[in-house]
């Protein structure tokens, strides 16, 4: 069934009329599809559009399930190439909104890390207490769902999901259907490895190497990096990228100290430092640290003897100074100017640091929330001097790993063979009997992954001080997403007609006038490819010819022949975009078919380019 306040969101925000007009059934699968010419429902549920996207808003839900089972899908922006990629969170309150604030941090996060997929991101609405059993069975029927789109989108875990969770939709869907899988399926599990963490770790070595070169902007101009023993570490959120950060920061940064930590329930803080590895180990078995090692530790030590502070306000955390602040947590705003902005600390109550390296996802593509991020580093960057590393540019190591999955192929001979999706038990065998294979895979994603991360993390760093440092009016936030935007036109340059075109439909030569103007009304096209006896172009008839034909008095019976066109205007598959545009242009037409010695293999439309492939808008944010 659909869940009751994804139901109650839905009747609140759209007209009936348009639920039930657009509704689309599928058994008992429910879609309502929303794109990027749906301006006005699209700001009925919060999305403003603009010219990176959404491509595609979806409302899915089963509507026969005994079980709550349903949420959201969002396609961004696919100019970095297709699928798009991102998680699937998991909480009672997700909406549309939400999750096209992230499927945004997706598009730029993918473009920053230079990756060729899209920008995507899907949310189940599902309440906290689920047993395993049922949660386990909302997520499988959520990838029975979201099936529709695997062509398109392609998922991870996030927030209340997990690497179990992608074997999961991968049993049902196919092995190569979700990322971070485990690696029992030859998978990155990115959670288990803390590929976003790993990013967090790098991004501050590499800073703490070139953050001198700040020192020509005034705010800077006092800027002191400490000894590799003095670096202090705050991490607002020791959870699953949090914790990672703890652990790895150990590892490679053996001599700085984490002098404080916090989660739901409080903050730990010691200035010489916190036993990061028994928390690491507190919270893969607690997943919650603050209050377990105050009653473990503290409590039995004695507040008065013991050196580490213990407080239930986990926001009191910011007060506290360090050289670093890591915001780890699932909030936007964790500092905020002024209060009615609900941020986790005003900026006039925060700590001193020198640096922010910003672990969670705070990037948001509305306006308001765009104007507040501004007036933050208006103060904290512009006045008080903390250089910030933007998000998207910091934590993409998750998806970097994630995407190990796809750019390392799985072979064909281990791929799921399709008379056991969606049966565990087969699957699980199958697994076994190539669990030598797989690990091998798996180890091969890893090394990639860690390679990738390493070098694309440390060149976003490099860029990201090199604007700030030739314009003194950028803010880091700007300055990212000046990185990201950059990316993205290259990538527009690139593509080619191939990786833009959408099917046509094609009819043979032999049939009727009629028989065309039904297949334009079946597949709302207003363009057929006529196809010859041995299957190749021979010619095209648009819903013109049809419309002249029949104003003409030709009979319904008169064969295609009659009336198409012989002289077919395509593209090849290699055209650019560009090229495109101007043959469009110049035969003032608005479609045309792609063609590849002869065979049809898709079209191309204005609408097409007008709507989904805006090179000219992105040059225009480079310029």
């Amino acid at each position: 069934m659909i869940p009751k306040k994804m139901q109650a969101y839905l009747r609140e925000h759209l007209p009936e009329s348009t639920i039930e007009n657009r509704l689309i059934c599928d058994g008992p699968l429910r879609f309502l599809e929303f794109g990027y010419k749906d301006v006005h429902l699209l700001s009925r549920l919060g999305i403003t559009r603009d010219k990176l996207g959404p491509r595609l808003v979806a409302c899915v839900w089963n509507d026969a399930s005994p079980l709550e089972i349903g949420g959201f899908v969002v396609v961004d922006n696919l100019a970095m190439g297709q699928p798009s990629m991102g998680g699937i969170r998991m909480l009672p309150d997700i909406t549309p909104i939400d999750i096209h604030n992230l499927a945004r941090g997706m598009t730029l996060k993918n473009a920053a890390a230079n990756l060729p997929y899209g920008g995507g991101k899907s949310g189940i609405v599902a309440e906290l207490g689920l047993s395993p059993e049922e949660h386990r069975e909302v997520v499988r029927g959520f990838a029975r769902l979201i099936r529709r789109y695997k062509e398109i989108y392609v998922p991870g875990p996030d927030v209340g999901t997990n690497d179990a969770d992608m074997k999961t939709v991968a049993i049902e869907n196919g092995m190569d259907s979700a990322v971070s899988k485990p690696a029992d399926m030859g998978g990155n599990r990115i959670d288990e490895l803390g590929g976003a963490a790993g990013g967090v770790v790098i991004a501050l070595q590499r800073l703490l190497e070139i953050m001198p070169r700040l020192r020509v902007l005034p705010q800077f101009a006092n800027l002191q990096i400490p000894d590799a023993n003095n670096i202090t570490v705050l991490i607002q959120g020791f959870g699953a990228v949090g914790a990672h950060a703890g652990r790895i920061l150990g590892e490679r940064l053996p001599d700085a100290r984490v002098i404080g930590v916090s989660d739901l329930f409080g903050y730990l803080y010691d200035e010489c430092g916190l036993p990061t590895e028994k928390l690491f180990a507190l919270w893969q078995e607690r997943k919650f640290v603050t209050t377990p090692y105050y009653q473990e530790v503290i409590a039995k030590v004695g507040e008065k003897k013991c050196p580490t502070k213990f407080s239930t306000d986990a926001n009191d955390l910011l007060r506290e100074s360090a050289f670093c602040f890591i915001p780890a947590t699932p909030v936007f705003n964790y500092l905020g100017v002024m209060p009615s902005e609900g941020a986790s600390m005003t900026v006039d109550r925060m700590g001193t640091w020198s640096l922010i390296v910003e672990g969670a996802n705070t990037y948001s593509p509305d306006l308001n929330r765009k104007a507040a991020r501004a007036r933050m580093e208006q103060v904290v960057y512009r006045q008080k001097g903390v250089m910030i590393a933007t998000d998207y540019l910091v934590n993409s190591g998750g998806v970097i790993f994630a995407a190990q999955e796809h750019l390392v192929k799985t072979p064909a001979h281990l791929r799921f063979p399709k008379d056991i999706l969606g049966k565990r038990e087969a699957v699980d065998r199958w697994l076994a009997e190539h669990a030598a294979e797989l690990a091998e895979l798996s180890e091969t994603r890893r090394i990639a992954g860690e390679e990738y991360r390493e070098k694309v993390i440390a060149h976003n760093m490099n860029e990201l001080v090199e604007f700030l440092t030739t314009d003194i009016n950028m803010l880091p936030c700007q300055a990212a997403e000046r990185i990201s935007i950059r990316r993205l036109t290259a990538k527009e340059h690139e593509r080619t007609a191939k990786d833009i075109m959408q099917p046509i439909p094609t009819i043979e030569v032999s049939k009727t006038i009629q028989e065309a103007a039904a297949l334009l009304v079946e597949q709302s096209s207003t363009i057929l490819a006529v196809l010859s006896t041995e299957g190749t172009l021979t010619g095209i008839v648009t819903d013109w010819d049809l419309t002249r034909a029949i104003a003409q008095g030709f009979s319904g019976d008169l064969n295609l022949e009659k009336i198409m066109t012989r002289e077919v205007v395509f593209a090849s598959p290699f055209s650019s975009i560009l090229d495109i545009v101007h043959e469009l242009e110049q035969n003032a037409i608005s479609a045309m078919p792609v063609v590849d010695e002869g065979r049809v293999l898709g079209m191309v439309t204005s609408d097409l380019l007008a709507y989904r492939y805006l090179l000219r808008f992105l040059e225009s944010e480079v310029e």
